[in-house]
């Protein structure tokens, strides 16, 4: 488990963190988002006693994470995909890592072959790809089989196979108890992946929830209608002041004929039901629900420190909106056992590790 308590830190005059708070617990994956220069990396780094707080504390599996005596077995982290260094091979630096810290060489060759770069072990760490030294960095993060996961975005330059074999091997780790703590800007993997929630905007946390809970309180469900007949559907609410019914643009495979409406306010059945007894026609009756991204971005909005031109292709000019990207066991894993558990729907029981990651990269 890890517990972040009142973390606050400043660079110069920035305040960086502020009173942060929040718990990465056991058995789940947690997933940290926020944009860019939120907090998130240094409140990673402050974790792994690589940043001193001004105030505040960071506790892995009770303690900091300096007063355990085999670190490596504690936290795997993967924080920069690119710190091997650039003049030794793969193998070379998993080994020296291994032999450093009381690992059995044997272990090398297991996690490399479960990260999929044993084709490429004698490469020099300076050739490798993104994705390749993502793979590197999550071997090295794996080598001491430890009870906690700490990743900052790990899925960066990673194909769709490593980027699956990644959420799998959370949501493998989060099965055998153990504390996993994702930071990603892609927030369809976060609600693919993870189980809880720590939303975080200028060094502040917003809100710790359930990637469910969080959907549904600050998503909006709305009805996406097509009718040949707005004049009357306009007159079904006229008199319902909690009901806003809006024209919109057409989407893509949408009927061309009639006219395109969203309305807020009223549930799917009701409306159903008044449409029939007013004798409505309906080309197309749609209940939409935001996703996750869009409930991010509805609530980190005015936290977003770096601003950017949003590009219109419709040739008006763009408006400014805030740039969100990059936000933004004991034992040796077992090769045999079921299933593992799906991100989507969570099961009881054993699991299988995720198999090896065998990257295009490599294949060629």
């Amino acid at each position: 488990m890890i517990e972040i308590e009142g973390l606050s830190k400043r660079f110069g005059a920035k305040p960086v963190l502020d009173h942060v708070s929040f718990t990465a617990e056991d058995g789940k994956v947690t997933g940290f988002l926020g944009p860019n220069g939120a907090g998130k990396s240094t409140t990673m780094r402050a974790a792994l006693d690589l940043i001193a707080p001004d105030s505040g504390r960071a506790l892995i599996d009770g303690r900091p994470f300096a007063e355990h005596r085999a670190p490596l077995r504690t936290v795997g982290a993967v924080l920069d995909a690119k710190s091997a260094h650039k003049g030794r091979s793969a193998y070379a630096h998993l080994l020296s890592i291994a032999l450093t810290n009381g690992i059995p060489k044997r272990r090398v060759d297991e996690v490399m072959d479960l990260t999929g770069i044993a084709a490429v072990k004698t490469r020099k760490a300076g050739a490798f790809s993104l994705g390749m030294s993502q793979r590197l960095s999550i071997a090295a993060a794996l080598l001491g089989d430890p009870h906690n996961l700490v990743l900052d975005e790990p899925i960066n330059g990673l194909d769709p196979e490593g980027v699956k074999w990644v959420r799998d091997l959370c949501r493998y780790y989060a099965a055998q108890g153990r504390a996993v703590l994702l930071s990603s800007h892609l927030m369809s993997e976060v609600a693919l992946t993870a189980d809880n929630l720590v939303i975080i905007g200028q060094g502040r946390i917003l809100e710790t929830t359930t990637v469910a809970d969080f959907v549904a309180e600050h998503s909006t469900r709305s009805l996406r209608v097509i009718t040949p007949e707005p004049e009357k559907l306009k007159a079904i609410f006229a008199h319902a002041p909690e009901v806003t019914v809006t024209p919109i643009t057409r989407e893509t495979g949408d009927p061309q004929e009639g006219a395109a409406f969203r309305i807020t306010g009223r549930r799917s059945g009701a409306a159903a039901c008044v449409f029939a007894a007013a004798q409505l026609v309906t080309y197309l009756f749609v209940q939409e629900h935001a996703s996750l991204e869009e409930a991010y971005m509805t609530l980190t909005h005015t936290s977003a420190e770096y601003l950017g031109r949003s590009m219109s292709a419709t040739g008006t000019p763009p408006e400014t909106t805030p740039v969100v990207a990059n936000v933004p066991q004991p034992g040796n894993v077992p090769q045999s056992g079921a299933a593992p558990r799906s991100a989507s729907a969570p099961q009881s029981g054993t699991t299988q590790p995720p198999q090896p990651a065998q990257s295009k990269e490599v294949q060629r």
